[in-house]
């Protein structure tokens, strides 16, 4: 795993879903990942075409939140959806890998108003998807495939240069094109996130069983 920091863009009035400052973030054929020009977000080298597991079965994640990885054949949908419940996270990576940008918070460390915020972010947004992590490290954690960034302000200029970078990103996507529509996926009583060790049995994050 590596980190890499540069140094972030100026204050800019918030447009709409996004800043002024953050469009300049926006993917492109001489810029595949301008993500890596945002301070703070760690990438980690994660192959596409990874195995799925059955709900059953856990993954030996190395992170929480995950950023890639084996994962559930089914996907939590993504289409901006805003869960009041902690998500299984085998299903959230699976958005992951179709390009959704994933926010998850602590609901502890997050106040009512600034989880609106947050919340504002995302709603009704495609690819994207948001959900509480009681007892989450940070305060705030932005997941994409491959790349994390945590944060302790959900006014942050940094989540929407990560979105911008991200979401849909043609070129660190491993299913470009693949659907955040997910019309079983339980939105109002997901598979529920488990917060104990994985346990012995995971499916470790190569895929081997």
């Amino acid at each position: 795993m590596a980190a890499t920091l540069a140094a972030g863009c100026s204050t800019d009035t918030i447009v709409g879903q996004a800043t002024v400052a953050a469009d300049s973030f926006a993917p492109s054929a001489d810029n595949h990942d301008p993500s890596l020009q945002i301070s703070g977000v760690v990438v980690t080298e994660i192959k596409p075409g990874q195995p799925h597991v059955l709900p059953t079965q856990r993954v030996a994640y190395p992170s929480i939140p995950p950023v890639g990885g084996p994962h559930d054949s089914q996907w939590a949908a993504c289409t901006g959806v805003v869960y009041s419940k902690a998500l299984r996270s085998e299903n959230a990576v699976h958005s992951l890998e179709h390009g959704a940008v994933w926010i998850a918070y602590n609901p502890a460390k997050v106040s009512p108003q600034d989880q609106a915020t947050l919340s504002a972010k995302v709603t009704d947004r495609q690819y994207t998807l948001m959900s509480p992590i009681p007892d989450m490290e940070h305060p705030i954690s932005l997941q994409s495939w491959g790349h994390q960034l945590t944060l302790d302000s959900a006014t942050d200029e940094r989540i929407d240069q990560f979105i911008v970078a991200l979401r849909e990103n043609p070129y660190t996507t491993p299913e470009v094109g693949a659907t955040c529509s997910s019309p079983l996926f339980d939105r109002n009583d997901p598979p529920p996130y488990d917060p104990t060790p994985a346990g012995p049995d995971a499916v470790p994050m190569d895929g081997a069983r």
